[in-house]
């Protein structure tokens, strides 16, 4: 049985092109020595990129030729400039856009030569748009539209348990957590005659939640948009790709940590199959030209992601998975098929380095015996979605079931749904969905895994499960068949805030549908995934009931003998395949360049006449420094990783002052490439070491999980334990440690100096969360969805986040802060940092604010940027002096 994923969905209008002014203009001004290049997308000939580049100040549209110095910029707006898309056809050049920096973006189109500029959607108040792939043929691109922000019209929950000294001081919209629950009310919410747990249905002074919806749009604006998939309540929403034929498509959908792909007919809009992908970029697939093969970027079933082909029959239904290309100890984390669909080109994570590896592709042959179409619709499951966005082919919209549950999830404080990279940092590392601040994998569930997709219910067979499946329910941990009572406590090993109800079979007549989810509890590294499925077996998965023992399972490894391309830096951001399988451009960032693009003909890697030159990487008086990976071991025994920076002219053997910086996530990982805030930080004599605490990506799914639930407690432990590392090793000066750090990394700095408030001398905690309460009640909804799995529930965990929150422990807090914020930051609130520094200086203690204009959760403008780097390094500079 198939589903749709809109059916009895509430109208939500298609975007209009709106015209712009044209505001392309040749570039003859000589770029600084110091800029950057990335996020290519080349035009069909392989002549030519568009590109992000910020040269004039402010991430912007560009193109060149690959092998030209004569730069065009196509968009002089001032409002940064997030991804890149040139169409098949080569007439347009779709790109995402942040106004003003915020974090609701738009998507615009403009031809190559400048002229045409319109905005393709994103451009109501209070809405977003995201780019999505285009047709084959080039005529439409795929764009996903959220509808305008509902009114806040909740009732507020329970209150957490809190000191009086800061009651009084909370930040966000109105004191009240919003989550996107699909299909339900809010937390705990009734309508007339209901009860809190009987009775989902919005009570009449709730708004419905926010919907995502996939839209084909022509450029030209001649055709009407066309609809593909609509998900309320959505977390996350993203076409990959579109079948040549156009019969399919690839929807990646889902939080952090619980991503999916998801095959959907583009005629019916049914949903044929989900299967899981992994964290990271969004880019997670593609079709081969045949669309009888999807190949992923899965880490399902396994410790590390990995190339997988999944083999689909006519109408779009998954007959079987094998595994094509996977290194152990290693994730696979960028996949570019190539544009015949017969390449492909793989980048390996490899402790932090990439390899990159051009490859063959050939897909699996079809089962022995194709299975049967449809299951029973009586023992399909019903989705944890919200049912009026679901329904069956063959049901009538009208009487389409509508489930119980509510299952909260979405992305995290510091993912930002464009993933968009900032010119100071890795493009890879500064993407995060949010960018910015989940996990679960592959549920043998009628819903996607996060119970958040209006993609409804699908057959066992279309669904593979998890590597943990054992009867629990995802929305609240609650085992199978247990009464509302026996749920875990917060932060046991249990599915963290998901949901908070069991799932009944919503009418259909087919009695109680048991929801297996994973349990996302802390798992020990080398747990549920320490034993990948081998190269060339399927996944644990099934075929449609009865027919499992039927249909033989695709055969051993389908991706050919991969070459390995030198690379002169260490680490590939972006990935753009040309017509030409032999030449590749990517976007490269390393310990001594800023980001530029690159491109590889026969593998022999060339610079871009326009990227920065490696020599002029790094400004007049500054030298690069090219770090030491190190290895610290947490007191429980978890080893840890990172990466240390030793000032230039220290002597090796003398100790020194030391600034411990935390990146966000949690899922971000620390690279080695040129981060100009450490370049500053070292050209003051301050060393950096730059570790990767668990929740960390990179080192296996086992880390990621390990700091869910109570397990911050152990992540905030890493990071007096890395301290401690690096003095005992004798680089790090004890009585001159400083820690900072930035989102996710930002919160680690507040909580480190309350639970350890005598190790670091003082702190810089830039765009954190100080209480998940405060958070939760005032960042966007979609982020809270995620966010609860990440952390806990704002209603079933309010005890556990009250005790993860620094302002639960203000009082011990004895050094120094720092706090930095984007004024537009809608992810993490700016109240965030405003009651922690309020309340440090009630306490007597020296606490500063830098709010910086027109930005959101990243910086983006080269002006702020340089302000937060001098500011934050006069502030340690200061206060680490003997």
């Amino acid at each position: 049985m198939e589903t749709r994923t809109d059916a009895a969905t509430r109208a939500h209008p298609a975007p209009e092109p709106v015209r712009l002014a044209d505001t392309a203009t040749p570039y003859d001004v000589p770029p600084p020595a110091v800029h950057g290049c990335w996020y290519p997308s080349v035009d069909p000939g392989g002549r030519s990129v568009a590109f992000i580049c910020d040269r004039a100040g402010v991430p912007q549209l560009w193109t060149a030729p690959v092998a030209g110095e004569e730069v065009r910029r196509l968009d002089a707006d001032p409002h940064p400039v997030t991804e890149v898309s040139w169409s098949p056809d080569g007439r347009w050049i779709a790109y995402t856009a942040a106004p003003d920096g915020g974090e609701l973006t738009r998507v615009l189109c403009v031809r190559p030569d400048g002229t045409g500029r319109h905005l393709l959607a994103g451009g109501e108040p209070g809405t977003s748009a995201r780019l999505g792939c285009w047709q084959h043929d080039g005529s439409a691109v795929a764009v996903t539209v959220t509808d305008s922000a509902p009114p806040f019209a909740v009732r507020p929950g329970p209150a957490a348990p809190q000191g009086p000294s800061h009651a009084v001081h909370r930040a966000g919209r109105d004191g009240r957590a919003v989550l996107l629950e699909p299909g339900s009310a809010r937390l705990g919410t009734t309508r007339a005659g209901g009860t809190a747990d009987g009775d989902r249905s919005v009570s009449a002074g709730e708004p419905e939640p926010r919907a995502l919806s996939a839209y084909l749009v022509d450029p030209e604006g001649v055709a009407a948009p066309v609809l593909l998939a609509s998900e309320r309540g959505a977390a996350n929403q993203r076409v990959c790709d579109l079948s040549r034929d156009g019969r399919l498509a690839l929807v990646y959908r889902g939080p952090r940590g619980r991503r999916e792909a998801l095959v959907v007919r583009t005629g019916d809009r049914v949903v044929t199959c989900a299967l899981p992908v992994a964290d990271g970029d969004p880019w997670v697939g593609g079709f081969s030209p045949d669309a009888g093969t999807v190949w992923l970027r899965s880490d399902g079933g396994r410790e590390h992601a990995a190339l997988v082909a999944a083999r689909l029959d006519r109408r779009g239904r998954l007959l079987g998975t094998t595994v094509a290309a996977q290194r152990p100890d290693c994730d696979l984390e960028l996949l570019a098929l190539g544009r015949d669909g017969r390449r492909a080109v793989l980048a390996w994570n490899v402790r932090g380095v990439s390899e990159l590896e051009v490859t063959g592709l050939t897909p699996p042959p079809p089962p022995a015996t194709a299975p049967t179409p449809d299951a029973d619709p009586a023992t399909v499951r019903t989705p944890d979605a919200d049912p009026a966005t679901v329904r069956t082919p063959d049901a009538d919209p009208a009487t389409a079931p509508t489930p119980d549950a509510d299952p909260a999830t979405a992305p995290t404080p510091d993912a930002d749904p464009a993933t968009a990279p900032t010119p100071d940092a890795d493009p890879a590392t500064a993407a995060s969905p949010q960018a910015g601040p989940d996990t679960g994998r592959w549920s043998d569930t009628g819903s996607p895994s996060d119970g958040g997709t209006g993609a409804g219910a699908l057959p066992d067979a279309a669904r593979i499960p998890g590597p943990t499946d054992a009867g629990l329910l995802p929305g609240d941990g609650r085992v199978a068949g247990a009464s509302s009572d026996a749920r875990p406590a917060a932060g046991a090993s249990s599915p963290v805030g998901s949901g908070d109800g069991p799932v009944s079979d919503g009418g259909t007549g087919a009695g109680p549908s048991l929801h297996v989810g994973r349990d996302v509890g802390p798992s020990p590294v080398g747990g549920p995934y320490a034993d990948p499925p081998p190269v060339g077996g399927p996944y644990a998965g099934s075929l449609p009931d009865g027919e499992a023992d039927t249909a033989a399972a695709p055969g051993p490894a389908w991706a050919g003998a991969g070459r390995v391309v030198d690379l002169p830096h260490e680490v590939v951001t972006r990935i753009a395949p040309t017509a030409d399988p032999d030449i590749t451009v990517v976007a490269l960032s390393g310990s001594r360049r800023h980001p530029g693009v690159w491109w590889l003909p026969h593998g022999l890697p060339l610079r871009t006449p326009w990227s920065s030159r490696d020599e002029d990487a790094v400004p007049a008086g500054r030298t690069p420094v090219r770090p030491v990976p190190m290895s610290p071991v947490a007191r429980d025994g978890l080893t840890l990783g990172g990466w240390y920076y030793r000032a230039p002219g220290r002597s090796p053997g003398e100790p020194a002052p030391c600034v411990l910086h935390l990146h966000g996530g949690p899922e971000e990982q620390e690279r080695p490439v040129l981060e100009p805030l450490y370049l500053e930080l070292l050209g003051r004599g301050l060393d950096v070491f730059a570790p990767d605490v668990r929740g960390s990506s990179g080192h296996g799914r086992s880390f990621v999980d390990a700091d869910l639930g109570t397990g911050r407690f152990d992540a905030i432990n890493d990071v007096a334990d890395c301290a401690a590392h690096v003095i005992v090793q004798g680089l790090a000066d004890p009585r001159r440690m400083a820690v900072m750090g930035r989102s996710y990394g930002g919160y680690l700095v507040m909580a480190s100096l309350v639970w350890h408030p005598d190790l670091f001398r003082t702190g810089v905690a830039v765009c954190g969360m100080s209480d998940f309460a405060t958070f939760f009640a005032g960042t966007e909804p979609w982020i809270a969805q995620s966010a609860a799995h990440k952390y806990g529930h704002p209603e079933h965990d309010r005890e556990l986040l009250h005790r993860l929150s620094p302002m639960s422990r203000i009082d011990a807090l004895r050094a120094p802060v720092l706090a930095v914020h984007g004024e537009h930051d809608s992810n993490v609130p700016p109240g965030e940092s405003e009651q922690f520094v309020r309340a440090a200086r009630e306490r007597g203690l020296e606490a500063e604010l830098l709010l910086l204009r027109h930005e959101g959760h990243d910086f983006r403008r080269a002006d702020n940027r340089r302000l937060f780097r001098r500011s934050a390094a006069d502030w340690m500079e200061g206060h680490l002096a003997d």
